[in-house]
């Protein structure tokens, strides 16, 4: 009788087992989806596991796992079987899947050992003798930045440094790429993030190949100048320039970052209020910018060449005006410095032209996984940047969005007035800029913890003010001036970019037009995503299942708590949060940070919108030159804090009575063993192994910046 129950029990679950199969095979094979996308996302996939896991017997375990999920698949349906359990279509995508998932963590596994470069030891003072890389304008900071290949005088090993030079320290030194220059600065190694959910600058300088940053100190000494043939980066700088001559104030900024990239000029005020707004993406070149470009020269070229009856009746004339608008597209990518968004979207409006004159559909999914792909391979590492996720997203969703069975409906040729044609135009623009807001607001809250809720209004205004005006006219003020009468387009640039700053302006200066959240876990990152995907890349009515955990995505995103204290890896920033007699919750601070990065990290991620408020000042604390008191309650008690405010030093028992009344314990010094708080002890030692704290008293659950990292290169290096 055992015998007989064992059996049945195996019958029933292989059968549960061949009716899932056969189910998954049927949705497959009805779906008429198209594969290349998916193969794109999973190839991501891979990328952001190899990120997410910790240590390199995980990254082992992960890759084993994808090919041997296409392993299995092929054993159990292999490639040429026939009849009913074949599940061809369900074998394809498993091996598929494993094999571009593992071929993801293969790549990025792979490109870290190649380029990641070991930090600097520690700080210091250092007389660097070095080839200058890079030189980057920042006039608004009041500085240049330059990259130098240096070597290091005890191993004889290059390295690469990032140093930012004051412009009173240059001089008349004609500083350019290819120059050898002499200057003594304090250097720092990559910092690590400051808090959990911070900006990781020691990530993407491991992926750059950036071993310190630093500042110049002294004069700079120029050994060797630069070849005067000069490159791309000196024709960039003089047309940024030229423009600004050309266009004063802060649109002259702007025009010199649509026409060179350069966006060194723009005023703080500026930048704060194009991101509020939702219109930062106007000033990094992208699809838009490039897409501008390769349009004009195409339709420019096709009537020129349409006025010449000959050459019409004997040429193909859009295959010669798409090499003009690709030679335009390629020429500006690498005039504005050819970053990755750029060259992202500058391969993508090749495919196009392609897709044109191959009389094939020009806008398509396939297309965007092509040129996802192409930047995933060569640049594995943008992957987990909110540069290539935010124009992923948004040319996916306009593509899904405006290839959808509604959104074809509504645009379908009528009868009709003009103004109504144009009304549904306008009302289709509209939508589509709210449905790209919506596909960016989970990245952009994950990655700046904050969102412009009315950037689907701005950006209906602006998007066609750029592309259609602000963008022909700089570029005709640009071919007028070789024979000198660009003074009118300058003119005209400058009021349609003053428009834009107004626009921008009084869009982020509205009440509520900001919402900071502090840092959102990576499952409701991970439903948002699943959702959004599986909404823009499925068809029919099976896209709708993406809406389920979309919305327990939104629910979660809600609920995120928010940090009670909040502790930087050096133990000097510490923040509070709590709520006032007015009901409004308050972020306060230990110290009275004369750094703008801490200060706005700490609010960011606490989601408080108003400066912060020294503790010393706050009712309730109490502060001595050495020590501050603070009692939270949380959780049905009251937790008692103790935070260090200066390295004086302390009298042992004395300090070891405080401590242990405390709960928690903070100091940016290494405290003594007879410190011995109830709960937590986040002294200098315990913070050089976890790096920032976010600590939360409710469910006494502490978020660190090490759990984040775990072994990866970057990460070892910094301790």
């Amino acid at each position: 009788m055992s015998s007989t129950r064992t059996g049945g029990n195996g019958s029933g679950g292989k059968g549960l087992g061949s009716a899932v199969a056969a189910r998954a095979e049927r949705f497959l094979a009805e779906a008429g989806f198209d594969r290349a996308p998916w193969l794109t996302v999973i190839f991501m996939a891979g990328i952001l596991a190899w990120f997410a896991l910790p240590t390199p017997l995980a990254w082992l375990a992960a890759l084993a796992g994808g090919a041997g999920l296409a392993l299995a698949a092929w054993r159990i349906w292999p490639a040429g079987s026939a009849g009913e359990d074949a599940h061809v279509h369900l074998g394809q995508a498993l091996i598929a899947a494993g094999l571009v998932f593992a071929a993801g963590i293969a790549v990025i596994w792979a490109r870290s050992e190649m380029v990641g470069t070991p930090p600097l030891a520690q700080p210091g003072m250092a007389l660097l003798h070095g080839h200058v890389l890079e030189r980057e304008d920042q006039p608004a900071e009041g500085r240049i930045r330059l990259t130098l290949a240096v070597r290091d005088a005890a191993s004889s090993s290059a390295y690469k440094v990032r140093i930012n030079v004051p412009l009173d320290k240059l001089g008349n030194a004609p500083i350019a790429e290819g120059a050898v220059v002499r200057l003594r600065a304090r250097l720092m190694p990559p910092a690590a993030p400051m808090l959990p959910g911070s900006y990781n600058f020691a990530r993407a300088a491991w992926f750059q190949g950036l071993a310190a940053t630093g500042s110049a100190i002294g004069p700079v000494e120029v050994v060797r100048p630069a070849a005067t043939s000069g490159g791309t980066a000196s024709v960039q700088r003089a047309l940024a320039n030229h423009v600004r001559g050309r266009v004063e104030g802060s649109a002259g900024a702007i025009a010199a970052a649509f026409a060179s990239g350069d966006r060194g000029s723009i005023s703080t005020a500026d930048e704060i209020a194009m991101r509020d707004s939702g219109l930062t993406h106007l000033l990094s070149i992208s699809g838009l910018h490039v897409s501008a470009v390769i349009a004009a020269a195409y339709f420019v070229v096709m009537r020129l060449l349409a006025l010449w009856p000959a050459l019409t009746l004997r040429v193909r004339l859009p295959i010669v005006a798409a090499s003009a608008g690709a030679m335009a597209g390629i020429g500006y990518t690498l005039l504005t410095g050819a970053e990755v968004p750029t060259v992202r979207s500058c391969v993508g409006a090749m495919l196009v032209l392609g897709a044109l004159v191959l009389g094939r559909d020009a806008l398509s999914l396939r297309m965007l996984a092509v040129a996802g792909g192409f930047v995933l391979v060569l640049w594995p590492e943008s992957a987990i940047g909110p540069s290539f996720q935010m124009s992923f997203a948004a040319v996916l969703s306009i593509i899904a969005f405006s290839t959808s069975a509604p959104a074809c409906a509504f645009l379908a040729a009528r009868d009709e007035p003009w103004w109504a044609h144009g009304l549904r135009r306008a009302a289709m623009l509209f939508a589509t800029g709210m449905v790209i807001e919506l596909a960016l607001m989970p990245i952009v809250l994950f990655h700046f913890h904050r969102a412009g809720l009315y950037g689907a209004v701005a950006n209906v205004v602006a998007i066609p003010l750029v592309t259609f005006v602000s963008m022909p006219l700089i570029a005709l003020g640009l071919a007028f001036d070789l024979v000198g009468a660009g003074a009118p387009f300058w003119w005209a640039t400058e009021r349609s970019l003053d428009l834009l700053l107004w626009i921008a302006h009084v869009t982020a200066s509205q009440p509520g037009a900001v919402r900071l959240m502090p840092q959102i876990g990576m499952g409701a990152v991970a439903l948002f995503a699943g959702g959004g995907l599986w909404l823009a890349l499925w068809s029919g009515r099976a896209r709708l299942w993406g809406f389920a955990p979309v919305a327990l995505a939104s629910v979660l995103v809600l609920l995120t708590p928010v940090p009670d204290v909040l502790v930087a890896g050096d133990g000097k920033q510490v923040g509070i949060t709590i709520a006032g007699a007015d009901g409004e919750r308050h972020l306060l601070s230990l110290r009275d940070s004369r750094s703008s990065y801490a200060r706005d990290n700490l609010i960011e991620l606490a989601g408080v919108k108003a400066d912060p408020v020294p503790l010393a000042e706050w009712e309730g604390a109490r502060c001595s030159t050495s020590f501050c008191t603070l009692v939270l309650e949380r959780g049905g008690r009251d937790w008692v804090i103790l935070m260090a405010r200066t390295r004086d030093r302390i009298e042992e028992r004395s300090l070891a009575a405080a401590c242990g009344k405390a709960d928690i314990v903070i100091a940016d010094r290494s405290l003594p063993r007879l410190c011995r708080p109830r709960w937590l002890k986040a002294d200098r030692r315990m913070l050089y192994q976890t790096g920032g704290l976010a600590i939360h008293l409710a469910d006494q659950r502490i978020e660190t910046v090490a759990q984040r990292e775990g072994r990866h290169g970057w990460w070892q290096a910094a301790e």
